[in-house]
């Protein structure tokens, strides 16, 4: 008789844990008997299920660097004992804390799948039920041995995709996410349908984990705008103590050409903050140089944040300066794909 497989469900808080009181009508987070009994279909899988909580469920809204530091030790103080981790997440941050995942485990060999729900567990016409149960027959999978999934995903609604490719689009559809540079990882009908061209091999990976929990927060994002004023750039690149900015441009990467504008950037990037362009548009990426309106910040140095999402560049960008690498080498390692995050 062959081993069962281990699944670890972390559970952070968020719709997907809340069970409704029938007799007050207000949700309360759940415990892991009650999850059983809410989903009996979970003892059907062909896979031991272990629940461990954080120690107060938070609201997603309230996540913070602290947390990803708790949800990155849970992993790795189970890692050796499971086969795959679901983190159970509230859907307003998910992207962002999933991505960060992914750049905090360094040589991810299991599948470590972040879900939630729009509907609670308990409510009737609910999407806790698949997004949670295809979540662990996702973590689950197994092929010569070896799982299927080695990286970070985010799986809801029939889709896994890459974690630090996502962002949430939607705050009422149960097809809350989308991964609009890169094709899903699995698609679940009838059977899960695998793409494999699609998930991540890193060749050569050393397969000894390494956890990452130092994030620098010193970081500021900027979304350009028509009216954007001087006093306003000069007041956020002045930010006491600020490491990064994210600048969200235009189209391709594109920006203004005022001369207070490209000025004031060129300033701040001589002083030593690292301005990562990423485009504002929820599609493609930033091609600097490719316009005049952008020429100039490629000749600025700014850092080319290429096709990824703002999500994963404030997370990467949070990765890179806990690191501690050097200012120097911040452009060339951001620019670079790590795990799967940009083209």
């Amino acid at each position: 008789m062959k081993d069962k497989t281990n699944i670890l469900l972390i559970y952070t808080g968020g719709t997907i844990g809340m069970v409704k009181d029938y007799k007050t009508g207000a949700l309360k987070a759940f415990d892991f008997k009650e999850l059983i009994s809410n989903i009996p279909e979970l003892n059907q899988l062909d896979c031991r299920l272990k629940g461990i909580s954080f120690e107060e469920p938070i609201d997603s809204s309230n996540m913070n660097p602290k947390h990803w530091a708790t949800i990155a030790t849970m992993i790795e103080d189970n890692y050796d004992q499971y086969d795959g981790f679901v983190v159970l997440h509230g859907s307003d941050t998910m992207s962002y804390s999933a991505s960060a995942l992914s750049f905090m485990l360094e040589n991810l060999s299991k599948p470590v799948i972040f879900t939630g729900s729009q509907l609670p567990i308990g409510d009737l016409r609910t999407d806790a039920k698949e997004n949670l149960i295809t979540s662990i027959q996702i973590a689950a999978l197994k092929e010569k041995g070896k799982p299927v999934v080695q990286e970070v995903g985010l799986y809801f609604e029939y889709k896994l995709y890459r974690a630090n490719r996502t962002t949430k689009i939607n705050a009422e559809h149960f097809e809350a996410f989308t991964s609009p540079n890169h094709p899903p990882l699995i698609e679940s009908g009838v059977h899960l349908n695998i793409h494999y061209t699609n998930l991540l091999r890193i060749p050569g990976q050393k397969k000894t984990l390494q956890v990452h929990k130092t994030m620098d927060d010193n970081i500021a994002v900027l979304k350009l705008f028509p009216g954007l004023n001087e006093s306003v750039l000069k007041s956020i690149l002045g930010i006491p103590g600020l490491k990064a900015l994210i600048l969200e441009t235009y189209g391709a990467g594109n920006a203004p050409m005022d001369e207070w504008f490209l000025k004031e950037l060129k300033k701040a990037a001589l002083s030593g903050l690292h301005i990562i362009n990423v485009t504002q548009c929820s599609g493609g990426g930033v091609a600097m140089g490719h316009y005049e309106t952008s020429a100039k910040l490629k000749e600025m140095q700014l850092v080319n944040g290429k096709d990824i999402t703002t999500e994963a560049a404030i997370t990467k960008a949070m990765y890179l300066l806990g690191s501690k690498i050097s200012g120097k080498l911040f452009k060339t390692i951001f620019e670079t794909s790590l795990r799967g995050e940009m083209h």
